[in-house]
């Protein structure tokens, strides 16, 4: 039977696996809205608009759930990030405030200004920047950089994140979010001209993905090469593997053929498997070298009753939000 250690580690996965599935979505919609563009590009923007305005807010929960397991269940590992990592933390935190605001202003502000226009920009590049520094700080946190030593500011608080590694994944997690942002996009499309338009960029993101994976895939030898040895060598890490590639080949092609419900629970599973692949590969390290989620947890009684929180606001946070989604779905439909 698992432990508190093991169940609260689960937890935090599944936190972090439902904040990409959902808040990452936004931010790849958010990128779709800089990059719209052409005679019907004020028609993407509006569908982009259409279809987060009403839950975009919500999927934030999962985020903060992320940061309140870590800091209540294993307060060693999330000193350590938060300390080392200050930087691209700060800025992650940053473009989320900046994203947030400018997508309020956006949808109040007079349509004809010429701060709306800038305010439908700063979303778009507030997205990009946010899903980069989101990626670049799960990238450090897998690598094996993440450690206290003396040095220099640079060294210590500056490197570990500016590698090719981190910078590799961050690339990834943009054309993932990207990914999945337009193939949500296609189920909200009303107009066939504008579902062929995110199916095609749906494809071309799913690429793009495909070829970060194999980079990320080669750096990782030098930078944690830990994954790569625990995902050929274990038997969770080949189940993980497959059903990545699985996914990959599914969603490209239900794309292709236009059958979009198939692309749509397959995108999911492609990127779910890769999460689940990542937090297997290193189970039951948290950061590298030394921190394991049995050495840098919080006491027995603490897990107890944070255990007991989860379980209870579960009760009340899911049928919130599922309720939520029906809703605002419903009338969009």
């Amino acid at each position: 039977m698992p432990g508190l250690e093991e169940l609260l580690a689960g937890f935090l996965l599944i936190s972090l696996t439902l904040y990409v599935l959902l808040g990452g979505a936004d931010y790849g919609a958010g990128i779709w809205y800089l990059l719209a563009r052409g005679p019907n590009g004020h028609a993407q923007r509006q569908l982009i608009a259409t279809a987060i305005g009403p839950i975009w807010e919500a999927n934030h929960v999962w985020l903060i759930l992320v940061v309140t397991l870590l800091f209540s269940a294993f307060p060693l590992a999330y000193a350590r990030v938060s300390t080392l990592l200050h930087i691209p933390l700060t800025l992650l935190l940053t473009g989320i405030v900046l994203r947030g605001s400018a997508f309020a202003f956006r949808s109040y502000d007079v349509r004809r200004s010429p701060l709306h226009r800038f305010w439908g920009t700063l979303f778009g590049l507030a997205s990009l920047i946010t899903a980069m520094f989101l990626g670049i700080t799960l990238g450090t946190i897998a690598s094996n950089n993440l450690q206290y030593h003396q040095g220099e500011f640079v060294q210590v608080f500056v490197l570990p994140w500016v590698q090719p590694f981190p910078l590799a994944v961050g690339i990834w997690t943009m054309t993932l979010f990207a990914f999945l942002a337009s193939v949500y996009l296609i189920h909200e499309s009303p107009v066939p001209a504008l579902r062929q338009l995110f199916r095609r960029r749906a494809l071309g993101a799913l690429a793009a993905s495909g070829v970060m994976a194999i980079l990320v895939f080669l750096l990782a030898k030098d930078d944690a090469p830990d994954i790569p040895q625990e995902l050929a060598r274990s038997s969770n890490g080949w189940v993980f593997l497959i059903l990545a590639m699985l996914g990959m080949l599914a969603s490209a092609i239900g794309l292709w053929m236009n059958r979009f419900h198939l692309a749509r629970i397959s995108a999911m599973g492609y990127v779910t498997a890769i999460i689940w692949g990542w937090g297997f590969s290193q189970f039951p390290v948290l950061i590298k070298p030394d921190l394991t989620i049995y050495n840098a947890a919080a006491p027995p009684t603490t897990l107890v009753l944070l255990l007991v929180a989860l379980v209870a606001g579960m009760v009340v946070v899911f049928p919130s939000l599922l309720y939520l989604f029906r809703l605002f779905k419903k009338i969009q439909a």
